[in-house]
């Protein structure tokens, strides 16, 4: 005895893209033409390792067995939405000698479609369960490679590592001391070029001093030469007054010489000679007393004007000294300035080249943490993407397994379920009683995730 078992849902209450399980195809068993409650017992067996749950109502009808079953009714995959299904005469089974076959070659083929569609979308899940195994394995590789772990043995490197590190900060002590020898010798050079300048300006300054002092030379030569030449008029006044003063007294004498003597005897008269001495002495007395008293105010005007003289050189030398000492002072603030100035420009430019140097190493650290994060986005997107996969894989999952527990459920109370043979005749006698058998199983779920389950039968009448 040939046994077909065929089992499908009402395909009218649940799509095909959601429910890939809308139909089944169990087997195809050869049993012996003395089909009993044993042969039916070993069909329960068959469908409970077959990991498909039955119930209903069995019975015959010209040597084929109908058997009325009520298939439990689950969420959609995914969290779709819960379908119920109406339970209809599913199975038969038996031999029929005048049709030969137990289903038509329709049913047959979309019962074969069905389990093509199975196959394909176990095929999917094994497909999508490889991928994610090795998107797993790719980010496992990715942070034992990219993630430093503590675990490795990194510690022969380090002392190579710190070696090195010190070798790049002695040579950077050492290039920063070079550029500080370098700056304070042209530091120098440049306050020996200051030196220079100032000692030439001084030099013009001493030449120019010089050149004004030999003009107050040569003024004070041409005042003394004038007042020589005024003491040498003097003198030509004096010799020329003497020399008619003894022109006078030798005309005097002359006339004297040339009168009568008349001899009188009277009283004594006047000494001619004596008072022509007198008034000689008087007039030398008082030549005397006219060149002394020129001497004197020449004497005077010279000291005067060598006190002058004198008084405007001190304070010309006062002036110089100040002079000199402002331009000292002038000078070494303004190589003090300078210095200060070129200090500023190359603490500015080492300033700009630092600043740089480090907004360089910024920039290209900025770019490696940009990239890191666009890596790190697209493996957390990718993992995203993953975990989805595996939660609506892990979904499909709990779904079968609680159709697979719902079917050996109702397999295992059909097993239970002893139909002898009387009560195979006595249904084939009675009129059937048809029983609708809804199970709806109603699932609440959060962020995916299963939270309570309630399972509701409700039995009719048909």
């Amino acid at each position: 005895m040939r046994l077909e078992l065929w089992l499908f849902k009402n395909t009218t209450d649940l799509t095909d893209a959601a429910h890939p399980y809308q139909s089944y195809w169990c087997s195809l068993l050869e049993f012996p033409m003395d089909f009993t409650n044993r042969s039916l017992g070993d069909l329960y067996s068959f469908l409970h390792s077959s990991g498909v749950s039955l119930s209903g109502n069995m019975f015959r009808r010209g040597g084929i067995y109908y058997l009325h079953v009520t298939p439990s009714v689950y969420g959609g995959a995914g969290g779709h939405g819960t379908r119920i299904s109406v339970s209809r005469r599913l199975m038969n089974y038996g031999y029929d000698n005048n049709r030969g076959n137990l289903l038509l070659g329709d049913e047959k083929m979309t019962m074969q479609n069905l389990n093509d569609r199975l196959a394909n979308y176990l095929e999917k899940v094994r497909l999508l369960e490889e991928a994610s195994i090795k998107y797993e394995q790719q980010i496992k590789h990715w942070y034992e490679t990219k993630v430093p772990s503590p675990s490795r043995n990194d510690k022969r490197y380090d002392e190579q590592i710190e070696a090195l590190k010190n070798q790049i900060k002695e040579a950077h002590l050492e290039r920063g001391k070079w550029i500080l020898q370098v700056d304070n010798c042209r530091f120098t050079a440049q306050d020996y070029e200051l030196k220079r300048e100032t000692e030439r300006e001084m030099r013009l300054i001493v030449e120019s001093d010089i050149c004004g002092m030999r003009k107050l030379i040569d003024e004070l030569s041409l005042r003394k030469t004038d007042l020589e030449i005024q003491i040498e008029d003097l003198n030509k006044d004096l010799l020329l007054l003497k020399k008619e003063h003894q022109q006078e007294v030798d005309k005097l004498r002359q006339h004297l010489g040339k009168t009568v003597n008349v001899a009188l005897k009277a009283a004594p008269g006047l000494n001619i000679s004596a008072i022509i001495d007198e008034m000689r002495r008087r007039y030398e007395a008082l030549a005397e007393e006219n060149l002394q008293k020129a001497k004197q105010d020449f004497q005077l005007q010279t000291e005067g004007l060598q006190q002058d003289v004198t008084r405007n050189t001190q304070e010309l030398k006062e002036f110089e000294a100040q002079i000199k000492e402002l331009t000292c002072t002038y000078q070494e603030v303004d190589i003090e300035l300078k210095s200060q100035l070129r200090m500023k420009d190359s603490l500015e430019h080492t300033l700009l080249t630092t600043k740089a140097h480090y907004n360089s190493k910024l920039a290209s650290i900025q770019a490696e943490l940009n990239a890191l994060q666009a890596q790190l986005s697209q493996i957390l997107t990718t993992a995203k993407h993953e975990n989805q996969k595996y939660q609506e894989l892990r979904d499909v999952k709990i779904q079968l397994e609680q159709e697979i527990e719902t079917y050996r459920y109702l397999l295992q109370r059909g097993r239970d379920i002893i139909i002898t043979e009387s009560q195979l005749s006595t249904l084939e006698e009675r009129e059937i009683k048809k029983i609708r058998m809804i199970k709806t199983v109603v699932e609440e779920r959060v962020a995916g995730k299963v939270v309570s389950s309630e399972v509701k039968q409700v039995e009719e009448n048909m």
